[in-house]
């Protein structure tokens, strides 16, 4: 199975969410995040449960849980071989309603201009 290529989502000033929410964590947390990056990267749609889930309107969350938190980087796929993270968010019981249309927001401007939303590493 080709690997996934994975993305983070970048606004039109350069800003990257995810970016800025990996140096608020924990360094623990960042680890255990990256991992699940890195699982995404080789599993692509096939991740499954408990390490992602699928919220809403296409789209998914990864799924990180230390010492009783619970962190979820929120992501849509463009196409068949890539994978947008739109943010991270350290959540309660459920994803907040907003934190989906965020991510469903961002994913509308990214499919408009793709080059112009996409950060690599």
């Amino acid at each position: 199975m080709p690997r996934t290529r994975v993305v983070f989502y970048q606004e039109e000033d350069g800003w990257v969410p995810i970016l800025e929410w990996f140096d608020e964590l924990i360094p623990k947390a960042r680890v255990k995040c990256r991992f699940r990056l890195d699982r995404l990267r080789e599993l692509g749609h096939e991740l499954r449960r408990p390490e992602a889930d699928s919220l809403r309107d296409e789209i998914y969350e990864l799924r990180v849980s230390l010492q009783g938190i619970n962190y979820r980087m929120l992501y849509f796929f463009h196409g068949d071989t890539a994978a947008v993270v739109s943010h991270g968010i350290v959540k309660g019981r459920a994803v907040p309603p907003r934190e989906i249309n965020l991510a469903i927001e961002r994913k509308r401007k990214f499919l408009q201009h793709p080059q112009r939303h996409t950060y690599e590493e």
